[in-house]
């Protein structure tokens, strides 16, 4: 397991060369110019400013040249400066990240409960009403885009019915909490606060269930699945004989064996979701990655864009090495050589 570990740990640098490779060449392949985000329009024309522009942002340089410093400067951790903040790419990301990992966090927890729970009645009650109601709500959240699952419930709960609080991470006005993780939920419980813990966890649930029900309705017909062809197995019907208890036979003997794929797609989840909350955080305003990545595109601000596909990247290869060493965990097996 050690080897294994490093072996893949020791892959990561090329991979991230390879991410940060493709990052490059599609960036500097839009056809579009991002002297428009650094200079006002009206000093466009002027040929002085516009060569000023480009020594200062090294874009006066040929594009081989550029990639070499490029990956010169991510070799320590430097992933550029904003064209649109004039910060450095690695503080904006860090400084907005903690949102998106609060969302993420909580739409995981969501969707992998709700779907664990709902795969294994499903399962058990195989073939009843039961069993289609779930596999009916697993569809709808399969199926129902987020951008337009969160403009309906949003539309509905909050701007009629008044029943969930609005856009944000916070109610109007209230003060944020002393920064130590930068999650609120967490920050506010350190505090003490739990009246901006309340109010913190409240913004927090409707963007959570919407980005979290997607995952559920995958977890839930993969569940259900594994289920029905693991309680056909010797080994249940066996346990069933020898008088085992019917909860201890679903959770010890059934339930194990069946979350090997599972994992999988929580694993690779918890990638997806932190890069993929893109349209979930424009429409609750949720100040995480997402809202930096479409702010940062429709700004043509390239160094941005580049460090939240390195970033992606990097959580992905993270949650792949995580993924399958939890494997090696669950099913004993299995051996990583």
């Amino acid at each position: 397991m050690a080897s294994y570990i490093i072996r893949r740990l020791l892959l990561v640098p090329f991979l991230l060369i390879g991410i940060a490779s493709l990052a490059f060449v599609v960036s500097n392949t839009i056809p579009a110019d991002p002297l428009s985000t650094l200079v006002s329009e009206r000093q466009l024309s002027n040929p002085e400013v516009v060569a000023a522009a480009e020594e200062q942002w090294g874009l006066d340089r040929s594009l081989p040249v550029q990639y070499v410093v490029y990956l010169g400067n991510l070799a320590q951790g430097d992933l550029g400066t904003s064209f649109r903040t004039r910060q450095p790419v690695l503080d904006d990301l860090v400084e907005r990240f903690p949102a998106t990992l609060e969302l993420t966090l909580t739409a995981l927890t969501i969707g992998t409960v709700t779907g664990v729970g709902l795969g294994v009645v499903a399962a058990r009650r195989r073939n009843t009403k039961i069993d289609s109601l779930s596999r009916l709500v697993a569809l709808i959240g399969s199926s129902l885009p987020v951008f337009w699952a969160g403009a309906i419930l949003l539309f509905i709960l909050w701007a009629q019915l008044g029943i969930a609080p609005g856009p944000g991470r916070l109610s109007s006005r209230a003060p944020e909490p002393d920064k130590i993780t930068g999650m609120y939920t967490v920050d506010f419980l350190l505090a003490g606060d739990l009246s901006g813990f309340w109010d913190a966890l409240s913004h927090l649930l409707l963007p959570g269930l919407v980005l979290g029900w997607v995952l559920m309705g995958t977890i839930t017909r993969l569940v259900r699945a594994s289920m029905l062809d693991v309680l056909d197995q010797d080994y249940i019907r066996t346990a069933r004989a020898a008088g085992v208890p019917e909860r201890l036979v679903m959770r010890h003997h059934a339930l194990r064996n069946a979350m090997l794929p599972t994992l999988t797609i929580v694993g690779l989840a918890f990638a997806t979701l932190i890069a993929g909350a893109v349209l979930v955080e424009i429409v609750f305003t949720w100040p995480g990655i997402g809202t930096y990545a479409v702010e940062s595109s429709r700004s043509l601000d390239i160094p941005a864009v580049m460090g939240v596909s390195i970033s992606g990247g990097f959580v992905f290869l993270l949650a792949n090495l995580a993924t399958d060493i939890a494997y090696a965990f669950v099913d004993p097996r299995i051996r990583l050589a």
